[in-house]
């Protein structure tokens, strides 16, 4: 009798971090990253200040990051956002200036033409056939170039304070040094997470699914507490919670949700995994790969507003080498190039990886040029750590983190109930 044998809690927690071994490297990696520069920096990467300049200074990139993960986990890819970026921010600042429409119109009149530039790309993607790497290249030439055409070339400045709230304004509330609201915040989104982590444990346990010991999770909670609480205290010790902060929190909890709860993100997944497994099993595949671009149009222009706002101008130039960073910050959070793997939390822990390793770069004065370098050696490490890591466990990828789906119950156009099948890592 071997000692997983005798010691099945053990046998256990190494199949969860088999299954994981990605997600929780790359969460190590960024606790790892954040303790080098807080030495590197005398202690400035954490400072009140710097951590507000870090929410600001990426919010648009983690934005993208969401939208690129769903793509990426659908088996394609999206080219085009930085462009999309810059022609939505054009478009929304000649709205604002040029025609003189309130920003509670032309939010959503910008948001209204990312889904429809997301669904022209879809359409020839999902329905025509064509490569999504090459409409999408031909979408980052189009979009640019009429981003040139609306702005003449010129820039578009000053913005209306109603939009630049959206970048630089802050939680309302202060008292006593502190900003309460932020706190209030903080704790709420604590509980709220312990209280996920708990629930999930219990359901695995009655479906009979792998999970940590009672032990590991508690440690687990205890430790996500505790950084929520100390990011929190930090954060209101300043203004406060940025108003794009707050954003950043809907979009994380809602996508989280909707990807790993909802019928909708399974079928993602799904057709990631296998698009023809998928569409034997109900599912109408070239639908959900149009909404899917659809998504990624809304939120880039979303991200070209804020964009927009945090610039206070609409340039030709907006949204430059975007792209690539919300591609890097999906392959480094856990994404496969195969489709079919990944999560929204993945994303966002890759976008914070990326944007700490730039801010703690440029604190310490080090050059462009070797932050493109570094930059791209950690992007090149962590698709071959990926890599590396499906050969060693064997088999393929699962659809769902540490887990097999298949879809059941219906004929076409059906949805389907997961269910779990054995041999999934």
């Amino acid at each position: 009798m071997n000692d997983l044998t005798r010691n099945p809690s053990r046998s256990r927690l190494r199949e969860l971090f088999q299954g994981n071994t990605r997600q929780y490297g790359m969460a190590i990696a960024l606790v790892a990253v954040i303790i080098l520069f807080q030495v590197l920096t005398g202690g400035l990467l954490l400072t009140p200040l710097n951590i507000t300049n870090l929410i600001m200074q990426n919010s648009y990139i983690l934005i993208l990051a969401i939208g690129m993960m769903l793509v990426i986990i659908t088996g394609h890819i999206d080219l085009s956002v930085g462009s999309v970026v810059a022609f939505t921010g054009a478009v929304s600042a000649i709205m604002l200036t040029s025609w003189g429409l309130p920003t509670v119109v032309v939010v959503p009149l910008a948001l209204l033409l990312g889904g429809l530039i997301g669904a022209w790309q879809g359409f020839w993607i999902a329905y025509v056939g064509v490569p999504a790497f090459i409409v999408t290249l031909a979408g980052m030439l189009i979009f640019r170039g009429a981003t040139l055409a609306v702005l003449g070339g010129e820039s578009i400045a000053p913005l209306p304070q109603s939009l630049r709230v959206i970048a630089s304004g802050f939680l309302p509330g202060q008292s006593d040094g502190l900003h309460l609201p932020t706190l209030a915040l903080g704790l709420a989104g604590a509980a709220a997470i312990v209280w996920i982590q708990w629930r999930t444990r219990a359901r695995s346990l009655a479906r009979d699914l792998p999970v940590p010991p009672a032990a590991v999770t508690a440690a687990g909670s205890t430790l996500v507490v505790a950084v929520i609480v100390a990011f929190t205290y930090t954060v209101a010790s300043h203004n406060g919670l940025p108003l794009v902060g707050v954003l950043l929190v809907a979009l994380i909890a809602g996508y989280a949700f909707v990807m790993r709860s909802t019928t909708m993100g399974r079928r993602v997944y799904a057709v990631g995994g296998s698009e023809r497994a998928a569409a034997l099993s109900g599912i109408r595949t070239k639908r959900t790969t149009f909404w899917v671009f659809v998504n990624m149009g809304v939120l880039s222009a979303l991200a070209g507003l804020v964009f927009t706002a945090r610039l206070n101008a609409a340039t030709p130039g907006a949204g430059t080498m975007f792209e690539l960073d919300a591609i890097a910050a999906a392959f480094i959070g856990g994404a496969s190039a195969a489709g079919g793997v990944g999560s929204v939390i993945g994303a966002v822990i890759g976008a914070l990886f990326m944007g700490v390793l730039n801010n703690g770069m440029s604190l310490i004065g080090l050059g462009v040029d070797w932050q493109q370098f570094i930059k791209g050696l950690v992007l090149l490490l962590a698709v071959a750590f990926d890599i590396y890591n499906k050969r060693r466990v064997g088999g393929s990828a699962p659809i769902l983190p540490g887990l097999r789906w298949r879809l059941r119950r219906g004929g076409p156009g059906r949805g389907g109930e997961p269910d779990r099948v054995s041999g999934g890592t």
